[in-house]
């Protein structure tokens, strides 16, 4: 009895931390350029009472032995990259990426960080940055003068100045690709980093060698999809309702077998 009290609290814990990924991708249905996660479980170790295959007598071999198994745990929690919906703003400096592909961002410390958030806008300076003042890479300044910017789906950037009717290139936006989607660690601030796990980023101009295209005037919302997560937090909860009535049973059993004693 010990036993179940044991594996059935491996998978209580298990579904309070399956509603925990659930609330944040529900907490973050809005925020542009998420990326929903899932938990990935595995079973723990066995254990073995007769092996598979034990000679049960001479000729005769048992076919599936007893293995007791022990619970579960979390084995990862990974991203999904899928794309995520286009939401239509007018705004030249918004930008989504169609395909494959991340935006670099240059952070306070000199460090390249990556995201699918395209909500870029301008510093005093004239500067494109992030929502958090984070530079773009490679950097982009907007002339004082500028009246109209226009972003190309490779990643020209072209603006208009003053009364002038011929466009004057300033910058070429680069986006980044990784092997390893799944191997990015999460920063917050909707920021990736590399990791040994990602692989190292090849960069390039948009819409060539299986990197993205660029829109402007879009923004890329986040690819939860809220009546799934709720049909998951459903499961959740009853799973976790179920492993609870396992503690109850295994609690009954183990107080009738003491009144007994």
């Amino acid at each position: 009895m010990q036993r179940a009290l044991f594996t059935a609290a491996t998978g209580m814990r298990a579904q309070q931390l399956n509603v925990d990924i659930i609330s944040n991708n529900l907490a973050n249905v809005n925020t542009t350029g998420y990326k929903k996660s899932r938990v990935d479980f595995e079973d723990l170790l066995y254990q073995i009472i007769k092996a598979p295959g034990t000679e049960a007598a001479a000729g005769v071999e048992t076919p599936s032995g007893i293995q007791i198994g022990l619970g579960v745990r979390p084995a990862a929690i990974q991203k999904h990259f899928t794309q995520g919906i286009f939401m239509l703003t007018e705004n030249p400096l918004d930008l989504v990426i169609e395909g494959e592909g991340f935006f670099q961002v240059a952070t306070p410390n000199g460090d390249i960080n990556y995201t699918r958030d395209g909500s870029f806008r301008l510093d005093s300076a004239g500067q494109v940055v992030t929502a958090n003042g984070f530079f773009l890479e490679p950097a982009i300044t907007i002339p004082s003068d500028t009246t109209e910017i226009t972003i190309g789906i490779d990643g020209t950037v072209s603006v208009l100045q003053g009364g002038s009717t011929t466009p004057t290139t300033v910058g070429q936006i680069d986006i980044a690709q990784f092997p390893n989607n799944g191997g990015l660690l999460a920063l917050g601030k909707n920021l990736f980093a590399e990791t040994t796990a990602s692989g190292s980023p090849t960069t390039g101009t948009p819409g060539e060698n299986g990197l993205g295209s660029i829109n402007s005037g879009y923004l890329e919302g986040s690819n939860v999809q809220v009546v799934e997560e709720l049909v998951n937090l459903i499961i959740a909860q009853r799973a976790y309702e179920s492993n609870s009535k396992a503690i109850q049973a295994a609690d009954q059993m183990l107080q009738l077998t003491n009144s007994i004693v």
